[in-house]
């Protein structure tokens, strides 16, 4: 079986075993990949989507643009707190943790499961996870755990999958405009996250504190 059939498959199962289930979609390139496959099999699947806000004015405009394009049945959450000057740079953890990852934990609260886009290929943090995944009372699905970049860049190419326009400016991996810079090819693909910190190239949260 081919790695989209297989991936496909794992969305399908997932989607007849757990009732309440919602895709995430971070509006980077495995996230879009991922909410082509899902509705391939669910055209209505319910969507999430954490917005923080220093998102780069290029993903939120593409937000809202595939938002319109793709119907989607969708809800966007984000932290009620005021940002704190600097906060990225100081403490990126607690950044994080109040504007990514406390809304997460808000958008995956009511769900038996949601289907992310994360990638073992990605970066050093992310060789351990698994396909299924289940943290307290919810599961995690990862139908892209086995993918690689070109997979995704290939598969994009195949089906027409619209991407983040940064992507065209030497971004490889998206995330708030404070603490995402363009990334060499002969880099790591997430060197540009939180570059210059202790957590360069780590994760915010999202995919190892969402517990239920």
């Amino acid at each position: 079986m081919c790695i989209r059939d297989s991936s496909k498959k794992l969305i399908k199962e997932a989607i007849e075993r757990y009732p309440r289930i919602a895709v995430a979609v971070s509006w980077g390139k495995d996230s879009m990949v991922l909410l082509h496959l899902a509705r391939q099999i669910k055209p209505d699947i319910p969507v999430f989507t954490v917005i923080t806000p220093f998102k780069p004015k290029e993903t939120l405009e593409f937000k809202d643009r595939i938002i319109k394009e793709w119907n989607l049945n969708i809800r966007e959450y984000q932290s009620k707190a005021k940002p704190v000057p600097g906060l990225w740079e100081t403490d990126p953890d607690e950044c994080c943790k109040i504007f990514k990852v406390e809304p997460t934990k808000e958008a995956v609260k009511d769900l038996d499961a949601w289907i992310s886009g994360l990638r073992k290929t990605e970066g050093r943090t992310r060789r351990d996870f698994k396909e299924i995944e289940k943290r307290g009372n919810i599961v995690k699905i990862n139908p892209l755990l086995e993918w690689t970049e070109l997979d995704i860049w290939r598969y994009s190419a195949l089906y027409n999958v619209p991407q983040n326009p940064l992507y065209k400016k030497g971004y490889r991996s998206l995330g708030c405009a404070p603490c995402t810079t363009i990334v060499d090819d002969e880099e790591p693909e997430r060197a540009g996250r939180w570059r210059g910190t202790s957590k360069c190239g780590g994760e915010c949260g999202i995919h190892t504190k969402i517990l239920k």
